[in-house]
């Protein structure tokens, strides 16, 4: 049909060539600049810090412990950055990491990570987004596809296309259920394995990250379907982090050995 031209126009349109890799060897495309990222994770810290009350003390100690022990085995560009740790009185099990250096966690995480080496999973696992550029490549995906989609619109209408209103519609709901969801989850599972290699090099027990997840289980409800989903499912995630333990765990005995032992309390 006419308007599968239309349709290989607009994936022509979205097959920028990728300019660089992440840290596991995946390939890339990243369109905006880390100046630019910086000053929107500055941006979106602060907007946190507006919408919930943080919290201090023994807390806010706790989780900068274990920040500093990952920090400190970041590349030389990430380690010396200014990292700035906050907590946030909140009952979602939920952290962040974003460019420029800041790190956030809500109370309620510290409930379900129980331990220096739980929290050091999290930690690792949302600082590895940031180490893989991951808001930097999510963000150019979705500009390359809304100009791809804008393209094959325009060339629909100009053409009068029967039935170019249902193409298009059918088209948004391949890019968001066949593109965007399924980088998400990508993204997901790179970060798991940046973050058990991040936990594992600071000296935290790699093994922590799987008990993490059980307790997700144990305190989560149910989940959607995983394809209709931006995250894999924890069993999914459960299977990747074992599929990676035994060289997570050769790295925690090195780190061991080098007298990396983190006492976080």
């Amino acid at each position: 049909m006419r308007w599968m031209h239309y349709l290989a126009l607009g994936a022509l349109g979205v097959s920028l060539a990728a300019c660089t890799t992440s840290p596991t060897g995946r390939s890339q495309m990243l369109l905006m600049s880390e100046s630019d990222l910086s000053q929107m994770g500055a941006q979106a810290f602060a907007q946190y810090q507006q919408e919930l009350p943080t919290v201090g003390g023994a807390q806010l100690n706790y989780v900068q412990c274990v920040t500093n022990d990952i920090v400190a085995v970041l590349p030389p560009e990430q380690r010396d950055q200014n990292w700035q740790v906050k907590v946030f009185e909140s009952e979602d099990a939920n952290a962040f990491a974003l460019p420029g250096g800041y790190v956030g966690v809500n109370t309620g995480l510290l409930d379900i990570a129980t331990n220096q080496d739980q929290l050091a999973s999290v930690i690792g696992h949302e600082i590895g987004h940031v180490l893989a550029h991951h808001a930097n490549e999510r963000a150019s995906t979705q500009s390359a596809t809304q100009l791809g989609m804008s393209v094959v619109g325009t060339a629909l209408g100009a053409n009068g296309v029967a039935g170019s209103d249902q193409i298009m519609a059918a088209m948004g709901m391949g890019a968001q259920y066949g593109v965007m969801l399924p980088f998400s989850r990508s993204h997901e599972s790179e970060a798991d394995k940046i973050g058990l290699q991040l936990m594992a090099e600071a000296g935290f027990d790699p093994r922590a990250s799987i008990e993490l997840w059980h307790n997700m289980n144990a305190t989560g409800g149910g989940q959607p379907p995983e394809w209709m989903s931006t995250h894999p499912s924890h069993g999914h995630r459960i299977d990747g982090l074992q599929a990676n333990m035994d060289t997570a765990l050769a790295q925690y005995q090195r780190a061991r050995q080098a007298g990396r032992r983190p006492n976080c309390q």
